[in-house]
């Protein structure tokens, strides 16, 4: 008797450029992998019959930035994730041992990796750590299960010096390094981006959220778009992705009267109120900022009275966004190209998780309706690259062997309507369904993960693009 199929997709377009497919065929899935790709598969043989006529049958979605912790994003995170069609994400900032407990007591069935912050007062001493304690942060984090580290430089600085020697390190140790720009010197603006490309003096680093340095807050916006596209241009070490939400999202804890983080400060500053924990109350209650509450299962944005309430009722320890991502920014970020055609921008993210703007799909595919992408271009920024940056050689391409991960979309409607990780139904047509999910993370790290009752999907980040380019 002929092998059987877990799953069988029908009917679908399958679009995959690292494969060169685009056309309808099926798609079979055996054992957590893809067992036969091609027209007209016996459906007898599958366990599980999907029609996706229609539609548009891609390699899973990866989020290179989210966050899904007890700290931020919270316990709805990866429901809000697979409801918006993402099969594998990158919590950047941690703690990783929550990052791992969340997916462990909340898992959807996603892939997840994570970084670990370093954050004055908390991971490291002060804003000026020394070299000594740099390394046993990134070899604790790496032995923890995370595969290298987050500056949260716009948020809790470390001075220029720190900044550099915490890329120097995390290069040695190829452990993964992000940076939210920002120096103890310098602001998240374009001039603290422009700091950043400088400091990383060659290194391989992944520098977060593009669009968020060009806000208008040093020079007119599209001279700071224009800025951040030369430089990374002519850096190539440079990892990058930008989001597409108007929304960002920042702590609005406050300690001693004010935010405590610089990020909430400055977007309170450009709302007009003062970067007081009384500014952020009146700017709560006017509209301005918007509380992340959570609500029937996800989060959602709050304002007014009950926002303040739920915002006060826990210490102020919850997160908030503000409309501050001018649209042309993002807009040309997502589609600038280097002078050999590929894109500047290496990928399309969220900084969601459980933020609540997981739009890679609802934004991305608008661009795609426009024209101004490709459904080939959207799947290189939105799984491709990503996979390729993460060291993921079985994820990002629909191939015979390769992981069955998967997303269906419905172009026209911009949504995601079926999703599949490591072979399995994780959700469907809003439905999530998965449960549980596996930890990425580097050979160092294997037995913590195990240890915390998850499966661990073991990368090596030196053979990765992160550190070779996609």
């Amino acid at each position: 008797m002929a092998a059987r199929y877990d799953v069988l997709l029908q009917r679908g377009r399958v679009v995959d450029p690292a494969g060169g497919l685009d056309g309808v065929a099926d798609v079979a899935v055996s054992d957590g992998r893809i067992a036969e790709i091609g027209p007209e598969l016996d459906p007898t043989r599958a366990e599980e019959l999907f029609d996706v006529a229609g539609r548009h049958v891609v390699p899973g979605i990866i989020d290179l930035h989210m966050h899904a912790s007890e700290w931020l994003g919270g316990r709805f995170g990866h429901k809000m994730m697979a409801r918006a069609g993402v099969t594998t994400a990158l919590d950047m900032s941690g703690p990783v041992g929550s990052v791992m407990r969340m997916l462990r007591d909340h898992g959807t069935g996603l892939n997840v990796a994570c970084i670990e912050a370093v954050r004055p007062g908390l991971t490291v001493r002060d804003g000026n750590p020394d070299r000594a304690e740099l390394e046993a942060l990134t070899a604790k984090a790496l032995g923890s299960g995370a595969i290298g580290l987050k500056l949260l430089g716009g948020h809790y600085p470390l001075t220029p010096e720190a900044t550099a020697r915490a890329m120097a390190v995390a290069n040695a140790q190829r452990a993964y390094i992000a940076f939210h720009a920002g120096t103890a010197d310098r602001g998240s603006n374009i001039d603290g981006f422009l700091q950043a490309v400088e400091l990383a003096a060659g290194h391989a680093v992944h520098l977060a959220h593009i669009n968020s340095y060009c806000r208008g807050a040093v020079r007119p916006h599209m001279q700071e778009t224009e800025e951040a596209i030369a430089a990374l241009v002519s850096h190539p070490n440079i990892r990058s992705e930008n989001y597409l939400s108007p929304l960002n999202g920042t702590s609005a804890k406050c300690s001693n009267g004010a935010p405590e983080s610089r990020v909430t400060q400055t977007c309170l500053k450009t709302g007009g109120f003062p970067p007081t924990e009384a500014g952020l109350e009146a700017a709560i209650l006017a509209g301005w900022a918007e509380i992340n509450v959570e609500a029937g299962g996800e989060v959602v944005l709050g304002t007014g009275q009950a926002a303040k309430e739920y915002w006060r009722g826990r210490g102020t320890e919850t997160t908030v966004s503000f409309r501050v991502n001018p649209p042309e920014p993002r807009l040309r970020l997502a589609t600038a190209r280097r002078p050999d055609g590929t894109f500047v921008v290496d990928c399309l993210s969220t900084d969601g998780g459980g933020i609540p703007r997981n739009v890679i799909v609802e934004m991305g595919l608008a661009l795609v309706n426009l024209q101004a992408l490709t459904l080939g271009e959207f799947v290189t920024k939105t799984s491709t690259n990503p996979a390729r940056i993460l060291g993921l050689t079985g994820k990002g391409r629909l191939a015979v062997g390769a992981d069955a991960d998967i997303t269906v979309l419905d172009v026209p409607r911009r949504r995601a309507v079926l999703s599949l990780a490591n072979g399995a139904v994780i959700m469907a047509h809003g439905h999530v369904c998965g449960r549980g999910g596996r930890m990425i993370t580097t050979a160092a790290g294997e037995a913590a993960v195990r240890a915390a009752g998850l499966t661990p999907l073991v990368v090596s980040l030196a053979d990765s693009g992160f550190y070779r380019g996609v």
